[in-house]
This record gives structure tokens, sequence and C-alpha cells, in this order.
């Protein structure tokens, strides 16, 4: 049974003026930051032109818990979005419950299997069907630091998680916070899952939030996982509990913190704050003591089936211009990202994005390139929210890591 309604028509039709009637178009989402909003008005831009009415829908919460709840009572009062940002495996459940829809139409008109790598198809389409577009790749396990902070110690950027931890006080010493954080669940567990495949590597990380192995997940390296985790513990200030990720971004710009674990759309926020890589900041993959790895997020925008013909040829236009080279580049310049595509022109994009390009396709080849956990790519929400409540009580309490293992192994096999 085909669970998947059409919303794509004829290929010739997306790339038409429109249909006579208003076309309005809405767009649900939680890219509120700076960069984000910057980066998605490429979009609307784009999609304005030909001649559809953007209505913007955004719901605060960088982690998109609160987005999500939104989404749920929009469909349980059978009014979803037209679009929506969903992340991994989410897509997925909605796309098996039968409420997306299908942009196939565009997709081969425009050739998305030849240009999109399989990372990037698998959370976009679905048991053979296009049910949304890939906006971006983004790399999780990155280190954004002030270069006038490490300039102010003398030190040069950590390689070894061994070097991380012994900046910490020189960093304290010269009034400089060593670690800007902000302290919401989702925020801990995109560290904690740049911590796995730092400390642990790819394998590992496989083994332990994708594959759920028990005994990996009890075992000494998790151990010192949570144990590195402790240590950053010691280097947030005493007011991170609940700041949001771009206030905690905005510390490593101004210089008032020397590094901040995140995700690379924080570059997005450097962007849009003038600063330029190299001379006024770095951006670093987190210590690898096994030399390799890569985590990676697909960010989408879904396309909920709609039963009026004007929605659906909106999502198309839609979906054309998600996927247009120039707007891939552009929109990835604003966020901090790189493209999905693999055959755009990466020249005109910094420096950290051209070398995150590079990792990607490297470790890709390699098959040391992981999915996001705390992003809901390598596993299902439900085991996501369990580790996630781990990770956070154990950074916002004194738990130990041996405490905080055995909470672990507890808390995956209820999940699961």
């Amino acid at each position: 049974m085909n669970h998947y309604k059409k919303v794509g028509i004829a290929a010739t039709l997306f790339f038409s003026a429109g249909v006579g009637a208003q076309q309005n178009l809405e767009v649900m989402h939680f890219w509120t930051s700076g960069g984000e909003a910057a980066a998605l008005g490429i979009i609307k831009d784009h999609v304005e032109k030909q001649g559809l009415v953007w209505e913007d829908a955004p719901v605060a919460g960088g982690g998109g818990d609160q987005a999500k709840t939104a989404l749920q009572s929009r469909i349980a009062a059978g009014n979803p979005p037209a679009a929506m940002l969903i992340l991994g495996q989410n897509i997925i459940d909605w796309a098996n419950e039968g409420i997306l829809g299908d942009v196939n139409a565009v997709a081969e008109a425009e050739g998305w299997d030849e240009v999109l790598p399989k990372s990037v198809q698998d959370f976009n389409k679905i048991n053979g069907t296009y049910v949304a577009a890939p906006t971006n790749v983004h790399r999780t396990d990155m280190i954004w630091a002030s270069k006038a902070a490490f300039d102010a110690i003398g030190a040069e950027y950590p390689t070894t998680w061994a070097e991380f931890n012994s900046l910490a006080p020189r960093f304290v010493a010269a009034g400089i916070i060593p670690i800007a954080h902000g302290g919401q669940a989702w925020q801990e567990a995109y560290m904690f899952e740049a911590i796995v495949i730092g400390v642990g590597g790819p394998d590992f990380y496989r083994a332990a939030l994708v594959d759920l192995n028990p005994e990996v997940l009890m075992s000494d390296e998790m151990e010192a996982v949570f144990s590195q985790m402790a240590n950053i513990r010691e280097m947030v200030d005493e007011n991170f509990s609940g700041r949001d990720w771009n206030l905690a971004t905005s510390m490593v710009i101004k210089g008032e913190a020397a590094m901040q674990i995140m995700g690379d759309w924080a570059k997005g926020e450097f962007t849009n704050a003038g600063k330029v890589p190299g001379e006024d900041y770095a951006c670093i993959p987190v210590p690898k003591a096994h030399d390799s790895g890569f985590v990676y997020l697909i960010n989408s925008l879904s396309f909920f089936e709609q039963p009026d013909s004007a929605q659906a040829d909106a999502q198309a236009k839609l979906a054309n211009a998600i996927m247009n080279p120039e707007v891939q580049v552009a929109f990835n310049r604003a966020k901090g990202a790189i493209p999905a595509r693999t055959d755009v022109d990466l020249s005109t994009l910094d420096a950290c994005a051209q070398s995150t390009s590079v990792d990607f396709i490297a470790n890709d080849s390699d098959g040391t390139a992981v999915p996001t956990f705390a992003g809901t790519h390598a596993t299902n929400a439900s085991v996501v929210a369990a580790v996630t409540d781990v990770v956070t009580e154990f950074f916002n309490t004194e738990m130990s890591p041996k405490e905080a293992l055995e909470l672990l192994g507890e808390s995956v096999e209820l999940a699961k």
C-alpha cells in the first residue's frame, strides 16, 4: 500500500509563475537566531519571486522540541503546515504515518538522486519517495574558539583532550570563561555526542549510539566520556543554566569565553556578526583520540499532504527553491553549514565550510561519518529523550560518572 499522497504535479508546472489564485505557503520552523533567520530568508526570497506568499511560522527553541510539540497539536487538529523543519528519524516516523506528501516530480525532473549523497537521501527519500527537501549538512562535533582569548594566554588550539583540559585554569587566570554553554537539555545532548566521537571514535559511537549495544553503553570508554563531561562541567560560568545557544556563541564572539562545543550552525552567528574564520575565530573538530570521525546532521523541510492543488504547487516550488544550486550555496553561507548537493561550487564559501566539506567526503568514504544522536538521526526519539535526560541530569548535578553509566544503561533498556 502506498502511504504517500502526491503533491507534485507535472514536472513543467512548478517552473510556471502560478496557477491563477494567490498561493500561500506556510513554513513552520525553529530557525530563530540571527544567522538562521538570514539563511531562511534566502529561500523565502526565492519562492516569493515565483509569486508565492510566504507565511512564516517560527517556534522558539533551538533544539526543536517546542516546534515538535506545536506540530503535533497542528496535526491532531487536522491543520498541518505546508512545510516544516523536521529532523532525522522524525521524518521517517511522519512518513510512515502516511501524512507526508510527495515531491518526486520535482526530484525526478532535477535529478536529485544523482546529486545527493546516500546519507542525505536516507532522511529525505523514504521508501523510495521524496517527502522532504534537504537544505544542508551540519557537522555537530565542533569547537568554536575565540582567537583573541587564545592570543591572550599565548596558547595553541587543542588537539587532545589533555590539552583541552589544561587550558581551563589558564583562561580562568586571565579572566576568561573557558567554555560558553547554554544549560538546555538539547545542548548537553549535542555536547555528549561530540565527546563520544572524540573520546571513543566512530566505531565506538556507532556501537553505543546507533546499535545501542548494552556492553558498550556500560563500558570503561563510556565512563571516560562522562568523566570528560564532568571536566567541562567545571569550565562553564555559573549563569549557564537556561541560556540559549546563540547567546553562548555571542560570548565567544565577544571574547568573553574561549570556546563553545556546538554544531556548525554556530558559524552563522559569527558570519552574521561580521567575523572571519582564521582572523577572529577558529572552527576545529573536537579532539579525536582515534584521528577520525564526523557527526553529521541533515536539515530538511518536510512536506505535509495538502488536498488543495494550489498548495501542492506551492510545495513543489518550495522544493525547487531549496535545491536550487545558487540557493544552496547562499543559504549555507549564512547558515554556517555545507550544501546538501555535491555538485555545487564551494569556492565562495569560507575556509570553515570548505574544510568541513573535505572532512565529510573523506569520512563518508571511509565509513567514519556517523549520524547525529541528539538530532534523532541515529535512533528513535524515545531513546534520544531517555539518554538526554541522563546526560542533562549528570551535567547539572554532582552525579558521578559511574552513577551516570548505570543510569544510562537502565534508561536505554527501558526506552528501546
